[in-house]
């Protein structure tokens, strides 16, 4: 405790001691563990970083999803986990969540409708990816107040903002142009987003994603579904289907171990770390074709399982594919401490390795 000025006298002393103690208790009463939102609880990348987040006691994690989410399995601290369920499309329910959920000291837009379901229903990927997200960063606006430190928002983009012709090597120069609905939606968040860190409203960074790979679970609506069914599908004796006949083709990949590490470094960036109106990064991949896919699973699981790999023209899903950029200069998301995956068969491993945990 503060020792009390010297030019008091005993009595003022003895204030001075109850109000130290006073304030000391209060401060004490107002520290709390960093709580953290995270929307598409039920997906991928959420649990992702809620099981990251929750290796570490010192972290409040509360998932939300249009169904209740369960808390991740691997979570080392499941009792610092809250599921709410809840429709971010409707207003209410968006409300209610902002209520129960407040005071929060991050949030992680993560909620989408994928590619190949946004360019098949216009209407849901507008409703999910666009409005409900803008419904989201106004409720966060409002909530703030002055004398409050600015909130971190991350934003869940893609390398799907970006459309043909492209360079050869891409970065955040490149003026994105995308060729789908679900590119465009989230290019007009990135753009709301930098608006509202300008404005000092919060403080947002929208990350440009990879294709994930290689993902648990299901096959999703994505048209680069196919870059984890490859390895996932065969790993459970099951057929996956590769939409193009080109096995040059390639993608730019990022492994769910890396992509949780990236995340949790996210919420750690400095505020000034980049300029208020400019706040999108290409998060780091690796450059990966069909053959070299086919290749390392045949390394990590034998010959066998390459049986399981049909190819299959699909000329709407190859079009989405062919318009994404395959070759980035991360200069920049490198320089801020983000980090990429040493190769796609280590990716392979772990995933093969997680399935024996």
């Amino acid at each position: 405790m503060e020792e009390a000025p010297g030019h008091l006298n005993a009595k003022e002393k003895e204030i001075w001691g109850l109000l130290m103690r006073e304030l000391g208790a209060s401060e004490l009463k107002s520290h709390k563990m960093p709580r953290v939102l995270i929307t598409g609880g039920a997906g991928l990348i959420g649990p992702l970083l809620a099981t990251r987040l929750l290796s570490d006691p010192s972290y409040e994690v509360i998932l939300t999803d249009i169904i209740s989410p369960p808390i991740p399995p691997k979570a080392k601290h499941p009792e610092n986990c809250k599921p709410i369920q809840a429709d971010l499309c409707d207003p209410s329910s968006l409300k209610s969540l902002i209520d129960t959920s407040l005071p929060l000291d991050a949030v992680c837009i993560f909620h989408g409708i994928m590619s190949s379901g946004s360019e098949a229903n216009f209407e849901l990927g507008m409703k999910v990816n666009l409005h409900s997200t803008l419904s989201l960063l106004e409720a966060l606006r409002l909530v703030h107040k002055p004398n409050q430190p600015l909130l971190r928002v991350l934003y869940a983009s893609s390398q799907a903002v970006y459309g043909q012709p492209l360079p050869a090597v891409i970065d955040e120069s490149v003026f994105p142009t995308p060729e789908g609905s679900y590119g465009a939606q989230k290019l007009c968040c990135e753009t709301l987003l930098n608006d509202y860190t300008r404005k000092g409203f919060l403080d947002g960074y929208s990350l440009r994603f990879p294709t994930i790979s290689v993902r648990g679970g299901k096959p999703t609506a994505a048209a680069s579904s196919f870059l984890s069914g490859m390895i996932r599908e065969p790993m459970n004796n099951q057929e996956c289907v590769i939409p193009l006949k080109d096995r040059s083709f390639r993608s730019w990949l990022c492994s769910p171990k890396t992509l949780a590490e990236n995340l949790f470094h996210a919420l750690k960036l400095g505020a000034d770390a980049l300029p208020k109106h400019k706040r999108v990064v290409n998060m780091p991949g690796i450059g990966v074709s069909v053959q070299d896919m086919m290749d390392a699973l045949e390394r990590v699981a034998g010959k066998e399982k390459l049986q399981y790999l049909r190819e299959e023209t699909d000329e709407e899903m190859e079009r989405i594919l062919r318009s994404w950029g395959t070759e980035f200069d991360n200069s920049l998301a490198y320089g801020l401490g983000f980090r990429k995956d040493v190769s796609f068969e280590e990716a392979v491993r772990d995933y093969v390795d997680s399935l024996k945990e």
